[in-house]
């Protein structure tokens, strides 16, 4: 991870971590890094001295702290509208499906191959299965499809 100090075109400096300095870059081409105080895309790195590890020295320089930010820091969002947009259909769809599903757990494999071969009366089911049982039911032809898994709402 690496923080970077920011700044917009209106001098309001802010701070954000980012995972490499290529993620900035592409957070920044798709205008997912704004300006906290004014909402400008026109971001870019401000000039800070690298942060050195060392240890604890008796005769160690006192460092004057920087003055706080004029505004509080604002979170900066992470995905464009669009973005949020599908991100709740797809929650939309995995409500709904566990909702009109039975929980099988891991039998999920087996009872859709028996509800197939008319053993079980048919119902919607939802369940864990391997990529080899997965394969080998849509070699069957049993129609089986993931749900999708979405990061907690807090990341």
């Amino acid at each position: 991870m690496i923080l970077y100090r920011l700044h917009c075109p209106k001098d309001h400096e802010f701070e954000s971590w980012f995972r490499d300095s290529a993620a900035y870059d592409a957070q920044r081409e798709r205008g997912l890094v704004t300006c906290p105080v004014c909402g400008s895309p026109d971001v870019d790195k401000a000039i800070m001295a690298p942060a050195l590890g060392r240890g604890a020295r008796k005769d160690a320089v006192e460092v004057a702290e920087a003055p706080p930010p004029a505004a509080a820091p604002q979170p900066v969002a992470l995905m464009s509208d669009k973005e949020q947009q599908v991100r709740a259909m797809l929650r939309a769809v995995r409500e709904h499906v566990e909702a009109n599903s039975d929980y099988v757990g891991d039998e999920f494999a087996s009872l859709a191959r028996r509800m197939h071969e008319g053993e079980e009366e048919k119902r919607a089911i939802r369940g864990e299965a391997s990529p080899d049982e997965v394969r080998a039911l849509i070699e069957d032809e049993i129609e089986v499809l993931p749900l999708p898994v979405l990061p907690d709402e807090r990341n």
